[in-house]
């Protein structure tokens, strides 16, 4: 009997980019927002995941410190979930490839594109002293750091949404003029998409640049700090943990809760039926702590073995540059570049 050699072949995973900024330790809203989603996306997915270094100069950095947060970064996401055997984990800043197609792509950039980005305005009303013409053309190297991968989905949230407009926009406009180069990126919306609210100031997201450090969670806070944080953590009046209009604090204490057990709102709702909100925000502080303990340990591990971390971010490099140069001597064979005189060499 003959064999069958007609088998289709598997279907090509789908490709998500996503990249984070290395502003220091994450927030539980980094964590349960973001994070802890692309974790789970690696399975389904073919993932590229970048610190993008790049991206942190538009606001001033101290040397020392975004190196150290670099590397921070890598070895959180890492203790976060994120497998670099499964995925593309790169730093940004090691990949030439982004900043020479930035500047291409820039070409086929209108400036009142740019102009009507409004986190260009508000970085500029927040840095008044440092108006740069980094922080009106990043949108470009976002667009970059997407179309180099040929990347099919971006997770993104409400204040991305512009920028992977624009993204696809470009995208757009050079295929018009150059034929099908660029994979044009649609948005990844997850269904669970938690959204961490100030503890101080529960009607704005959680963020590490809160004045008021009781207002959020870094996931490498120790355990007595994250309790203390929740216990202070802004309610009501009700003293009635219950989830409905006008009860934001209790609400977002509810959604983190939830998270970190499993529990929907209505079990939530017995287990601190006739309890006070004392009880209530003790036990989400406890939760929360469970929850971030493996994180926590695992990222210790990471941080004293410096030797494995580079031969991961030294791999994730080499990977991310075989993978978007493809894109990239596409990009300059149709604009008229000249072969490459240093072009990679393809091991993987």
């Amino acid at each position: 009997m003959e064999e069958n050699n007609n088998q289709s072949a598997p279907a090509r995973k789908k490709r998500i980019f996503s990249g984070i900024q290395p502003t220091g330790t994450f927030t539980l809203g980094n964590y349960l927002g973001a994070v802890r989603n692309w974790v789970e996306l690696q399975d389904e997915y073919d993932c590229v995941y970048s610190i993008v270094n790049m991206h942190a100069m538009t606001i001033r950095q101290e040397p020392k410190a975004l190196r150290d947060n670099t590397i921070s970064a890598l070895a959180l996401l890492m203790a976060c979930g994120i497998d670099p055997e499964k995925s593309i984990l790169f730093i940004q800043s090691h990949v030439r490839t982004h900043a020479e197609l930035s500047w291409v792509l820039s070409c086929y950039t209108q400036f009142g594109e740019l102009s009507r980005m409004t986190q260009f305005k508000d970085k500029s009303a927040k840095h008044p002293e440092n108006i740069n013409a980094g922080l009106f053309t990043y949108p470009v190297l976002m667009a970059a750091d997407i179309l180099l991968y040929q990347t099919d989905l971006v997770p993104v949230g409400i204040d991305q949404k512009q920028h992977l407009e624009l993204a696809r926009n470009i995208a757009q406009r050079f295929n018009g003029i150059y034929g099908n180069v660029f994979a044009i990126p649609d948005g990844y919306y997850p269904k669970l998409a938690a959204k961490v609210m100030s503890l101080s100031d529960p009607t704005k997201k959680m963020s590490k640049s809160d004045d008021n450090p009781k207002a959020y969670i870094s996931i490498l806070d120790k355990p007595e700090t994250i309790v203390k944080k929740f216990k202070s953590a802004v309610t009501d009046s009700d003293a009635e943990v219950a989830y409905r209009q006008g009860k934001d604090g209790v609400n977002n204490l509810m959604a983190i809760y939830s998270v970190a057990t499993g529990r929907d709102f209505s079990a939530i709702e017995a287990e601190f039926a006739g309890r006070g909100y004392g009880d209530f925000k003790l036990a989400v502080g406890e939760a929360v702590v469970e929850m971030l303990r493996p994180v926590r340990e695992r990222y210790d591990q990471y941080m004293q073995d410096r030797a494995y971390l580079e031969a991961c971010y030294t791999q994730g490099a080499q990977r991310a540059l075989s993978v978007s140069y493809r894109t990239l001597e596409k990009v300059y064979k149709k604009i008229g570049f000249p072969a490459d005189l240093f072009a990679p060499v393809r091991s993987f």
